[in-house]
């Protein structure tokens, strides 16, 4: 079975390719604003240098709480800059990246995509509320 590092992998280079992916604090908000509906999955990233900025912990957990409230699977890395190189962004905030669906385009069938709600699912019924998956080297 695949880890659940290559499996988030897989999901974050499939939504790329298909455009499903939103990235930013901000820009992430906006969409969970205006769209909720069309937020799949969420990643929350941050390292050593952002433990105490507060601002982004605030953030962190209003989406937190927005995606419990929303059914929305959520996750977190602990490597900014190895996301960043997934998601081909080279901007400072990849602290919150977001896989949107278009259900008449059938993007959620994404087997990755499943495997990792399965992952949180499970890790919701351990109480682990936002799992940490280490995301694979390249």
């Amino acid at each position: 079975m695949k880890s659940p590092g290559k499996s988030l992998n897989e999901a974050l280079a499939c939504a790329q390719s298909e455009h499903r992916l939103t990235v930013g604090v901000y820009e992430s908000a906006k969409i969970m604003t205006e769209d909720p509906d069309s937020v799949s999955f969420c990643v929350l990233a941050t390292d050593e240098q952002f433990e105490w900025d507060v601002a982004l912990q605030i953030h962190f957990t209003l989406i937190q709480s927005f995606c419990f409230d929303n059914d929305i699977s959520i996750v977190r890395v602990s490597d900014t800059q190895r996301l960043a190189a997934i998601v081909g962004d080279k901007q400072e905030d990849v602290h919150c990246v977001l896989i949107t669906q278009n259900p008449a385009d059938g993007s959620w069938e994404d087997p990755a995509l499943e495997k990792l709600h399965l992952f949180c699912e499970e890790s919701r019924r351990l109480n682990d509320w936002v799992p940490e998956i280490s995301l694979p080297e390249r």
